[in-house]
């Protein structure tokens, strides 16, 4: 049985979850992080080989089922250590001091808040790995000047290089949900790194409040926040016409008008 509040869609499929498996680095030292373990349909294949991971679940249900496993299979789950909690509350530093990986088979409705939570350990992982909704996925890697790029395009790609590896089908999760999903693939560090933005939360407020009504220009969705004549005098530095709207712009565009108008 699953709960439907908290998004569950299990990759019961094998073949799929083999399939996913082999698009993941298999390095024995790895230390990984699974968000919704589940029924361990993915963390016997991260644990294999002894690798160490850390497999987090929200549903008690689902926790004392994981650690019957546990001790019904210890060679096969050697590696392997349940969490119970919230990845939105948990602290990555207590679970894993050394450099990690992430996977996730991320509720559709929580995935942006997760992915921001994990940008805030930014400097401890090397590798994120999720099978999100299909649509999702392609507002992360979207690129300026397409109409699914937006604040969340943004931030992604700051911290991350994103990219879809695969689409998944409905028919790979049980109870199958009602959209197609994808494979995403997030390596870090991002384009962020090489920006030299001291100020990351001021500047990801300000790109969020420079698409904040994603129709309007630049000048309108940050009226305000100093004079017209100072905006116009920091577009033109930039480069940037009078009624360029932040669909428009590049991470380093973003960065040279926060810098122009901070």
């Amino acid at each position: 049985m699953t709960r439907q509040r908290l998004g569950q869609h299990f990759l019961g499929n094998p073949v799929w979850q083999k399939r996913i498996f082999e698009t993941l680095p298999q390095n024995a030292g790895d230390v990984w992080i699974e968000i919704g373990a589940g029924h361990g349909e993915m963390t016997h294949l991260l644990a294999a080989d002894g690798r160490r991971v850390v497999a987090i679940e929200r549903d008690r249900r689902l926790v004392e089922g994981l650690r019957q496993l546990m001790r019904e299979r210890p060679e096969e789950w050697r590696g392997a250590e349940v969490v119970h909690g919230d990845i939105l509350a948990l602290d990555l530093r207590r679970l894993a001091s050394d450099k990690i990986r992430v996977y996730g088979n991320l509720p559709y409705y929580i995935t942006s808040p997760i992915l921001h939570r994990l940008f805030r350990s930014a400097d401890q992982i090397d590798s994120m790995h999720f099978v999100i909704q299909f649509e999702v996925a392609a507002r992360i890697r979207a690129r300026p000047g397409s109409g699914e790029y937006g604040y969340l395009s943004v931030a992604c790609q700051y911290y991350t290089r994103p990219e879809i590896v695969m689409r998944i089908p409905p028919g790979a999760f049980r109870p199958a949900p009602r959209v197609s999903s994808a494979l995403l693939r997030m390596m870090l560090p991002g384009g962020g790194e090489s920006l030299g933005v001291v100020d990351e939360k001021g500047f990801l407020e300000f790109v969020q409040a420079c698409f904040g009504q994603k129709r309007k220009t630049l000048r309108n969705n940050l009226r305000g926040t100093t004079s017209d004549e100072l905006f116009r005098q920091a577009l033109e530095a930039c480069g940037l016409r009078p009624d360029a709207r932040a669909e428009q712009l590049t991470l380093a565009q973003f960065r040279a008008l926060f810098t122009q108008l901070g």
